[in-house]
């Protein structure tokens, strides 16, 4: 799945109004209903110490990249069935690449 460039305003546009009422992004940052986000890239799903995952979610064996973030921000409950993720996606590919781009200046600055 080809992902177009992302626009680091528009993605923290996009985060703040629709993801940090469950997520937050700074190094050492609380988890909310959702995990810190900080460090995503390279890690694997299920694995941020102290947050309660759902199994599905621990088992997944997904590694969050670029390209495994971009089709799981279309359908989360879809690329991890019974995931706790109570979130209905970005359609819009160009939404989705702007997250992402917002997400790797923010997660591991």
């Amino acid at each position: 799945m080809s992902m177009p460039a992302g626009n680091v305003e528009n993605g923290e546009k996009l985060f703040k109004g629709r993801c940090a009422q469950c997520h937050t992004v700074n190094q050492g940052g609380g988890h909310k209903q959702g995990p810190n986000l900080y460090g995503l890239f390279g890690r694997t799903a299920g694995t941020v110490p102290g947050y309660q995952y759902s199994e599905a979610n621990k088992n997944s064996g997904v590694q969050w990249n670029d390209g495994t973030l971009y089709e799981y921000l279309l359908n989360p409950k879809k690329y991890i069935p019974k995931t706790k993720m109570n979130f209905p996606g970005f359609k819009s590919e160009q939404d989705r690449a702007d997250c992402i781009a917002y997400l790797k200046k923010v997660c591991s600055e």
